[in-house]
């Protein structure tokens, strides 16, 4: 295998984050993927920030990076818990609110398969640490965890740039979200309102947007 064989073959390879990112809202990831129209919001180099500022404490493995052809998945841990020969890890998010999002169970759920993968060992227990209250969750990934990321690894393998994914069916994400500029969600429902049937979107007068963090 040449070298540019090795790198088209890690680029097909679904990054862990990605998994965050397709559940909070498929079409802002098409976004993302296809056309580079995310921007540098303020969460997102707020939190590179705290990601930096954190205290390099003795007993965990930083930044490690790990890949899985079986999988499909590549990614970097934040965070590698070791206690004996049990591995945990853990997913720090800037989230402004006091709990976490099921997006970010299956970004972590994600880490833990991939972990497992890597050692041999199972990883059925991660945690998710919140920088706004200082705190970890610990969250036990479950089959469904799992089945959950097959499938999302599959539907991002099977994306194609032709085919942009319909507007989410939960307009308050679209307050915050970064790639409104390109999704224009409110403008494709009075423009195109066959577009937004069976979504959040099919009667933009009555949407209050109000904000899930992106």
């Amino acid at each position: 295998m040449t070298g540019s064989d090795r790198v088209q073959f890690r680029d097909e390879l679904v990054h862990v984050s990605a998994l965050n990112e397709y559940v909070y809202c498929p079409r802002r990831f098409y976004y993302q993927r296809y056309h580079d129209e995310i921007g540098r919001p303020y969460e997102l180099v707020d939190g590179r920030s705290k990601h930096d500022g954190q205290a390099r404490r003795g007993g965990w493995v930083r930044e490690r990076y790990f890949r899985s052809e079986d999988l499909g998945l590549h990614g970097k841990l934040d965070l590698i818990e070791s206690d004996g020969d049990v591995l945990t890890p853990v997913e720090r998010k800037r989230a402004e609110s006091e709990t976490y999002f099921a997006s970010d169970e299956v970004q972590l759920a994600g880490y833990c398969m991939l972990l497992e993968a890597v050692t041999g060992e199972p990883v059925n227990v991660g945690y998710v640490y919140l920088y706004s209250t200082d705190e970890r969750h610990s969250v036990r990934i479950t089959d469904r965890h799992r089945e959950t990321v097959h499938e999302i690894v599959s539907q991002i393998e099977s994306m194609r740039v032709d085919t942009i994914p319909p507007l989410t069916d939960n307009p308050s994400k679209c307050e915050a979200c970064s790639a409104r500029t390109y999704c224009m969600p409110e403008e494709t429902a009075r423009l195109e309102p066959e577009r937004a049937r069976g979504t959040g979107w099919e009667n933009p007068d009555a949407v209050s947007l109000g904000g899930e963090e992106s």
